[in-house]
């Protein structure tokens, strides 16, 4: 059951990154002013994807704490690389994000972190 939990806090944590990432393109800039700034920002918190965004944050912290009672947390905290991972690819395909050798190399070097660390438990 632990590595479920850490599975959801992966998947809500995911899944809150790319969903406010998906609406917030959608507002368009910071203004400079200040004010419009807070009305900017009023505006984002209104928006129903980025409250469930917002949600999933609460959520992945939840599966967290759960895990915390399964796991020392240097065991899984590296587990916690693969939303890097999955924003990753899903921000190619969600956003036609580029793909650089620069950024295949840093998930080659993710990955490989994962599999190291998880060997010691």
């Amino acid at each position: 059951m632990g590595y479920f939990y850490i599975f959801a806090t992966i998947a809500f944590t995911v899944y809150g990154q790319l969903v406010l990432k998906w609406r917030i393109v959608n507002y368009g800039d910071l203004p400079d002013l200040f004010i419009d700034k807070v009305v900017f920002l009023l505006h984002l918190f209104l928006d129903g994807y980025i409250l469930s965004g917002f949600f999933a944050a609460f959520i992945a912290s939840l599966f967290w704490m759960a895990a915390m009672t399964k796991f020392e947390i240097s065991f899984a905290y590296p587990f916690m690389s693969a939303a890097f991972v999955l924003v990753f690819l899903f921000s190619v395909v969600m956003f036609s994000e580029p793909i650089t050798w620069q950024k295949i190399l840093g998930i080659i070097l993710i990955i490989s972190g994962i599999i190291v660390t998880s060997q010691s438990k």
